[in-house]
């Protein structure tokens, strides 16, 4: 399993229910369920889909979907700096009902292809979701 590594203010409202699209500056090719790694934590607190990539998105696309990335439609242009911009679209969020330690590798600033033994431990901590 690959885990995706955001901060937490934005791993929060993914894991909440309302952020369904991760900005990016390039698309992925990456479907399907994905650990989501709280940036500078050394661990896993959730899991989701990734079920589609829409864009390059103009600046009137950010707008129009606030609700979809939760960045305020004013501070849209202070807060993405990508030439291209992609939604990554995820879908069925769930927070783990323990956090799951990885070792985090040198280099890796989106993607950490997390071992089976860790996949293992989210699997089981993702059947008894935190309310």
């Amino acid at each position: 399993m690959k885990g995706l590594l955001i901060k937490e203010r934005w791993l929060d409202l993914i894991l909440s229910g309302m952020k369904t699209w991760e900005i990016r500056g390039k698309a992925t090719t990456v479907r399907g369920r994905i650990g989501l790694i709280q940036s500078g934590s050394g661990m896993v607190h959730g899991v989701c889909e990734v079920v589609d990539v829409q864009g390059p998105l103009s600046l009137e696309d950010m707008q129009a979907n606030c609700h979809r990335h939760c960045i305020a439609r004013e501070d849209i242009p202070g807060v993405v700096h990508y030439d291209r911009t992609y939604a990554w679209v995820l879908q069925g969020a769930r927070r783990l009902s323990v956090p799951v330690r990885y070792d985090h590798p040198n280099g890796a600033v989106i993607w950490v292809n997390l071992p089976e033994q860790v996949d293992r431990q989210v699997e089981a901590a993702s059947r008894s979701v935190r309310p």
